[in-house]
């Protein structure tokens, strides 16, 4: 397939895929429950860190979060007590528990308290090229305060080999524009040029099917090949193929 004729293929395939249809089963639904910004961006951060396993599975747990935070996720991080962190014993997600949640309410309260919350952290840290190294900075901050090492998994560090697919998922949730009712456009600081596309087994299939991607391993250096193979195909808002690439691996078996 000629250059041409794969963005073509693949523009048709956004179209078709970057819609509020989606939405029904995608973990970006659980954000979209939300009006407040901070409500949607904790939200999105929570639901992105469960993201893995059975799609089903991801959106049931992320509810149950939400419920255990009064449907507030905003009110809860800021004001929560020890007492209010009780009613996150015995949540599990694969292997996110519940010392991984409660560390992670008490982290965002700092990161909103100390350091001008979620969208602060990653604007005021951002490279020139893309937000790979950013990430690595986030997970420094996210983690100054005292924790247990087994928490630290649940955040990737893309400068540690990681594709960081859970996080790239979230960054691109916050920043590509929300013209389609899917993504939100709530960062206005980071352009979409600076995204990756979040790299999993369905769309790196498909990316090695469409010559996107040599590298067989779905690590940081696959990522970085793809991203500069999608930034030839659009270069303004190359992770709109995300939508193609996950499309076509999950709905159509491509």
């Amino acid at each position: 397939m000629k250059k041409s004729e794969l963005k073509e293929f693949l523009d048709a395939k956004v179209l078709q895929y970057n819609h509020p249809s989606f939405l029904e089963s995608d973990p970006i639904k659980i954000p979209h429950q939300f009006n407040k910004k901070e409500d949607i961006e904790i939200s999105a951060f929570l639901t992105a860190t469960i993201a893995w396993g059975n799609r089903k599975s991801i959106i049931n747990n992320a509810q149950r979060l939400m419920e255990a935070m009064d449907h507030a996720p905003y009110d809860f991080v800021l004001n929560h007590s020890e007492t209010d962190l009780e009613k996150l014993t015995g949540f599990v997600h694969r292997t996110f528990n519940e010392t991984d949640v409660q560390y992670f309410m008490k982290s965002l309260h700092n990161l909103y308290v100390k350091h001008q919350g979620l969208e602060a952290v990653f604007t005021q840290h951002q490279a020139q090229q893309t937000l790979q190294p950013t990430i690595s900075k986030f997970k420094e901050v996210f983690f100054e305060l005292p924790h247990e090492q087994r928490t630290t998994k649940h955040v990737s560090d893309p400068l540690k080999g990681s594709a960081a697919k859970r996080i790239n998922m979230f960054l691109r949730w916050m920043v590509r524009d929300a013209s389609t009712h899917v993504d939100f456009g709530l960062w206005k600081g980071i352009p979409a040029a600076k995204l990756s596309c979040p790299l999993d087994v369905h769309s790196g299939n498909v990316a090695r099917k469409l010559k996107l991607l040599n590298r067989k391993q779905n690590d940081g250096k696959a990522l970085a090949e793809l991203d500069n193979s999608l930034r030839k195909l659009d270069a303004i808002d190359p992770v709109k193929y995300d939508f193609a690439l996950f499309g076509l691996g999950v709905f159509e078996k491509f």
